[in-house]
Parts: C-alpha cells; sequence; structure tokens
C-alpha cells in the first residue's frame, strides 16, 4: 500500500513545530511552493542546499502511440520539472533505509 504525505500532514507539521496557526501554517506553504515556481518560471532551476535541485526542461513534441488500439498520436511540445537530489539528501535517505534493515 502506496501512502502520500499531504499538504494538510505538512501544515500540521509545521503547525506543531512550530506554534503557528494553522492557517499562518498553511500560508507559509504556499508562500514556499509559489517561491519555487516563480524561480523556476524565471530562471529555469532552483537549487536548496543540502536537498537538491529542480529543474525546467523543455521536451519537444514527439509521436506517441497508444499500446493497445497502436494508434499514432502527437505529443506536444511542453516543459517539465526534474529534480536531482543532493548528496547530502542521498545519504539521509540511505541511512534511514540501512537502518530499518
Amino acid at each position: 500500500m502506496r501512502i502520500n504525505l499531504t499538504k494538510q500532514e505538512i501544515v500540521n507539521s509545521i503547525f506543531m513545530q512550530i506554534g503557528y496557526s494553522k492557517k499562518i501554517s498553511e500560508m507559509l506553504l504556499e508562500d514556499f511552493f509559489d517561491i519555487i515556481l516563480q524561480n523556476l518560471k524565471k530562471s529555469k532551476k532552483v537549487k536548496i542546499a543540502k536537498f537538491g535541485t529542480f529543474e525546467l526542461r523543455k521536451k519537444n513534441s514527439r509521436i506517441g502511440r497508444n499500446p493497445k488500439t497502436k494508434e499514432k498520436k502527437i505529443i506536444s511540445a511542453r516543459n517539465v520539472v526534474l529534480f536531482k537530489p543532493s548528496k547530502e539528501l542521498k545519504k539521509k535517505i540511505n541511512n534511514i533505509y540501512d537502518k530499518k534493515i
């Protein structure tokens, strides 16, 4: 079973750890996301030290096909967001994984 971390759970965590109201905690999180989004649009790259790098890449249009019907279709050009974790984040993830084994 897959468990996802929701935005509301992050807001509750900020509320519990910092003590701001849930409304202010939600606004902080929304502002954080907006800052990342605006900087991605402007500079196409956002680096957060000891966490990772978000990068905006343009994908060209291409021909794809439906695997069931074999129908060919043009997939339009679009921008995609890539995330590359930092070395520190990778180490922390692997240390957590190693401790569970």
